[in-house]
């Protein structure tokens, strides 16, 4: 059943009468982020703000899925995207065909209460009816390392493992400084000697700084285009996450030589971003930055400073660096692939198969966007 409230539509199953799937948009924010918050495991991947700074970005129509039945209780963050605004399949009717995928960052379901095998298959059951009948063919899921949700969901979901992915125990300055390689503490001890500064703060002229240093980042890193954030996404972040985000950057001599866009929530902290000139690197001043961000972390009661892995989930010198913070091992990565309507799914894939030379790249999904504008 179908009800309509302003610009969203709100889809409802009913068992007895009581609704199991309940979908939220943006204009539903006050009830999505209450809903959110009561999970005890909840985190900033899944606030409203947080989505609605990606769907500026181009990355579709953040949902919140909400699911309770029983003793269970399950809520699903997605960005529903409409696969007619792909280039290469520009001549869909717009509307007829969609699929979902993890905000940038991490997510999946949460589960409270029963998250047992029947309940699991009740849930998997009225998702995949409530997507199919809105025309979603498939989904594409990053589960959250921290939180390990991939475990239990084998049976929804086809499941992949990636790279592995680095967080910073913060239960005190000694753990902190036990789990940092040495070199790593040369390090950081020379930028202390070379008098770089490391500071905190939140104002629009600190984000217009990260956004300076961080385009010539990507432009070394040869980054996708993806990865250049613009203004109106950098103000979305900076007026709907005021309380979950903070910059820290490293100061030599008055100038700004490194900076990290740092999120935190509910005892949570995440490395979102980092960019540095270049010029000052063999000082170090990433090293400290991310040392100081954790023993600020520490002093203000959060228990975990996730660094995050490589590029594309890869273990390489990113991911290496990553490392020298946590001598005590990494944290697996997963993602989950599901086809809600395999016969739109082939129809998508024979699509694209009509094009010269398409061929999916291997282990992409879903296959029909496979190098898609």
């Amino acid at each position: 059943m179908r009800i309509c409230f302003g610009a969203f539509v709100f889809v409802y199953y009913k068992v007895w009468g009581v609704p199991m799937i309940r979908a939220f948009g943006l204009d539903k924010q006050n009830e999505w982020e209450r809903i959110i918050t009561a999970f005890q495991d909840h985190d900033v991947y899944y606030l409203p703000q947080y989505a609605k700074a990606f769907k500026i970005h181009g990355d579709g129509e953040p949902l919140l899925i909400y699911f309770e039945s029983g003793g269970t209780r399950a809520a699903n963050v997605v960005m529903k995207r409409d696969i007619s605004d792909c280039a290469d399949f520009a001549a869909l009717e717009k509307g007829a065909f969609f699929d979902l995928s993890t905000p940038y960052g991490y997510g999946g379901f949460l589960i409270e209460g029963d998250g047992g095998e029947t309940a699991v298959s009740a849930l998997d059951e009225e998702y995949s009816q409530y997507c199919r009948s809105e025309n979603i063919v498939s989904e594409f899921v990053r589960f959250h390392p921290l939180l390990g949700n991939h475990s239990g969901l084998e049976p929804m979901y086809g499941m992949t493992g990636m790279g592995s992915t680095v967080s910073v125990d913060l239960s005190s300055p000694e753990v902190i400084d036990a789990n940092i390689k040495a070199r790593t503490r040369n390090r950081i001890r020379k930028a202390k000697s070379a008098g770089i500064m490391i500071r905190s703060g939140y104002a629009w002229e600190l984000f217009l700084k990260f956004k300076e240093l961080y385009e010539p980042t990507m432009d070394r890193n040869n980054a996708k285009k993806y990865y250049y954030f613009k203004e109106d996404h950098y103000r979305s972040v900076y007026e709907g996450l005021k309380d979950n985000c903070l910059i820290f950057y490293a100061e030599l001599n008055g100038e700004i030589i490194a900076m990290e866009i740092l999120l935190h929530c509910n005892s949570k902290m995440h490395l979102h971003l980092t960019s540095y000139d270049d010029r000052y690197l063999n000082l170090s001043p990433v090293a400290f930055m991310y040392y100081e961000t954790a023993l600020w972390g520490t002093r203000n009661g959060f228990k975990s400073l996730h660094l995050g892995g490589g590029v594309g989930a890869s273990e390489d010198s990113l991911y290496r660096f990553k490392t020298n913070f946590n001598a005590g091992g990494s944290l697996r990565f997963f993602t989950g692939r599901k086809i809600f309507d395999a016969e739109k799914y082939k129809y998508l894939l024979e699509t694209r198969g009509k094009e010269a030379g398409f061929a999916p790249a291997p282990g992409f999904f879903p296959e029909y966007r496979s190098v898609c504008g």
